[in-house]
């Protein structure tokens, strides 16, 4: 996949909501680090790190009264943002129908484990492995956030989260990879914002 696509998606993106922009390269960053620490070569992290920047592109698609709520989204309103993986890989598909993987993480992100994720309730190892990380990544950074009726976890109850979902939302193995990443990756994510440049091309 060019850069210069992963980059016009995600000004897209940042044009339409820029909380979700800016959600979508922390996950790219954790990524890196999940990356580096499961050892992957070149190719699998650049897969993951597109494939986690790229996890909302869907959203595009979601009228602003549903992406921008800040109140609890009805039984319609849920329905509709729930179509938002498939919405985010059909872009690929048409844009770069070779990088499968990549569409992978996108059309799947949502599923769980145990089955009762979305958008079509895979479950276990039906699910794709890269899906499965990003997954628990984008949860991670999900429960640091602050939004207009909750505020965000700490680092330490974010992690106990994954724990106790650990094995019915998310699969065992990568959730104990995950929290083995040194302190200092994870405030790194944190710590400074880079362009998505930055954050793809250094995994290449």
């Amino acid at each position: 996949m060019r850069d210069r696509l992963v980059t016009q998606e995600l000004v897209r993106l940042m044009e339409k909501d820029v909380d979700t922009y800016e959600h979508s390269l922390r996950v790219g960053k954790l990524a890196k680090s999940m990356a580096l620490m499961m050892r992957l070569n070149l190719a699998q992290t650049r897969q993951l790190v597109i494939g986690c920047c790229l996890h909302d592109i869907g959203k595009i698609y979601m009228p602003d009264s549903i992406l921008k709520k800040d109140t609890s989204l009805t039984e319609r309103e849920w329905r509709m943002m729930k179509q938002h993986p498939v919405l985010g890989a059909d872009i690929l598909k048409i844009h770069a129908p070779e990088e499968q993987a990549i569409i992978d993480i996108v059309e799947f992100h949502h599923e769980r484990w145990n089955g009762t994720g979305y958008p079509y309730g895979l479950s276990g190892v039906d699910i794709p492995a890269f899906a499965r990380i990003c997954n628990i990544i984008d949860s991670f950074d999900s429960m640091l956030s602050d939004r207009p009726y909750r505020s965000g976890m700490s680092l330490e109850e974010a992690k106990e989260e994954l724990r106790r979902h650990s094995g019915t939302q998310f699969d065992k193995q990568y959730v104990e990879v995950f929290l083995q990443m040194p302190g200092e990756m994870l405030h790194h994510s944190y710590a400074r914002r880079e362009g998505v440049n930055s954050i793809v091309q250094s995994s290449t």
